[in-house]
C-alpha cells in the first residue's frame, strides 16, 4: 500500500490514511520512513523513503516545542522527540499526532539514542549534565546518570547494548556510561567541541565529529582511550556508520558537505557537497541512502551511498536537526 503525499494539513488528519501508512510491520512492500526533527519549526517532518516524498507533518497538536533529537521504535508507532525549551521529552503516537506523554527530564534536553534492544531511550541533558534513562513501554524515567563532563550533547548506545556515550561540548571530552552498573565510569578527553558519534557496527570503537578541531576522532571505548584523529572538513558535526562497517560518514556543517571516511584506511576518499549546515544524518537499514538534514537550508538531501551522489534536496520545516529512519 503506497502512502500519498499530502500537502494540506486537512489532508493529515484523516485517521484510516495515516493508520494505514503508518502501520508498517505487517506490510512487507512498506517503505520505511525518514522522521526529521525540525527545530524552528516544531514539527517533525514524515519522509517516505521510496518516494523520497514528505507525506506527512507532525506537531503534536502544536505542542511538540523546540525540536532536538527525535527516535523512533522500530515499528515507526511511537516517536520520543525532544523539546529543548521546555525540559521534556514528548512521546507521539504517529498515527494520530497525538502526545501520550510529556516526561519532563531536565534543563536543556538535545540528544537522544535508542537503545539497540528498543527497550529504552536515553536523552542528555545539557544544562545539568546528566543523562537520563526512559523506559520505551513504561514512559517513566527509570535512572538520572551524572557525568564527568561538562554539556552533553549526543547519547549513543553501543551496538551490543553494554555501553552509552555522551559528547560533551563544555569540557571537550567524552564520558563513557557503563550500562551494567549505571554509572559513567570515566570522561576521555577529546579534540575540541566533540558533538556526532558513530559506533562501528560489532566493535567498541567510535568516530566522533570533532566541530572545533576539524577532526575526526577514534576512540576504543573498552580500552577507555583516544586511538587517533583523522583529518575532517570545516566543522564536522554529525557521524553515522553504514552497517557493513566499511565506511562512516560525517557531516560537515562549515563545509556544507559528507566526507566519507573509508574504515580501512582510515581516510576519506570522497566529499559530497550537500546544503547548507549538515547535522546528524541516518542510514536506510540497507545503507543504500543517506538523508542529511540541512540546516540552515530547510531542507534533506538524499544520497545515493552506492554512486555517492545527491539523489534529490526534499524541503522540509525549519532548522531540521536530525533524522532517523524506522517502519521497515
Amino acid at each position: 500500500m503506497k502512502f500519498p503525499v499530502q500537502h494540506r494539513r486537512t489532508a493529515f488528519h484523516s485517521a484510516c490514511l495515516a493508520v494505514a501508512a503508518l502501520s508498517l510491520a505487517s506490510n512487507a512492500d512498506a517503505a520505511a520512513f525518514a522522521f526529521v526533527g525540525n527545530q524552528g519549526s516544531g514539527s517533525v517532518s514524515v519522509i517516505d523513503t521510496k518516494s523520497d516524498e514528505v507525506v506527512r507533518t507532525l506537531t503534536g497538536e502544536g505542542k511538540l516545542g523546540k525540536v532536538n533529537g527525535v527516535v523512533a521504535n522500530r515499528a515507526a508507532t511511537l516517536l520520543f522527540v525532544v523539546d529543548a525549551k521546555d525540559g521534556r521529552v514528548n512521546v507521539v503516537d504517529v498515527a494520530t499526532d497525538k502526545i501520550k506523554k510529556q516526561i519532563a527530564v531536565g534543563s536543556g534536553p538535545e540528544g537522544i539514542g535508542m537503545s539497540p534492544s528498543g527497550n529504552e531511550v536515553a536523552a542528555c541533558i545539557e544544562d545539568d549534565n546528566k543523562v537520563v534513562l526512559i523506559d520505551t513501554k513504561s514512559l517513566e524515567v527509570t535512572q538520572r546518570i551524572a557525568i564527568h563532563g561538562g554539556n552533553p550533547e549526543h547519547c549513543v548506545f553501543s551496538p551490543d547494548g553494554r555501553w552509552l556515550l555522551t559528547s560533551n561540548e563544555n569540557s571537550n571530552d567524552i564520558d563513557i556510561i557503563d550500562l551494567r552498573k549505571r554509572v559513567s565510569l570515566v570522561a576521555i578527553k577529546a579534540s575540541n567541541h566533540p558533538r556526532g558519534i558513530a559506533f562501528l557496527p560489532g566493535r567498541d570503537v567510535a568516530y566522533i565529529a570533532a566541530e572545533g578541531a576539524n577532526l575526526v576522532d577514534i576512540f576504543d571505548v573498552k580500552a577507555k582511550k583516544l586511538l587517533r584523529s583523522l583529518p575532517a572538513a570545516l566543522r564536522p558535526a554529525g557521524a553515522v556508520a553504514s552497517a557493513d562497517g566499511k565506511f562512516v560518514y560525517i557531516t560537515n556543517g562549515g563545509a556544507g558537505s559528507v566526507s566519507v571516511f573509508d574504515i580501512a584506511s582510515e581516510k576519506s576518499v570522497a566529499e559530497i557537497a550537500v546544503g547548507k549546515r549538515p547535522w546528524n544524518s541516518a542510514l536506510t537499514r540497507d545503507g543504500g541512502k543517506l538523508y542529511v538534514p540541512n540546516g540552515r537550508s530547510n531542507s534533506v538531501s538524499v544520497i545515493d551511498t552506492g554512486k555517492r551522489v545527491v539523489l534529490k534536496e526534499i524541503a522540509v520545516g525549519q532548522l531540521p536537526w536530525g533524522v532517523v529512519i524506522a517502519g521497515d
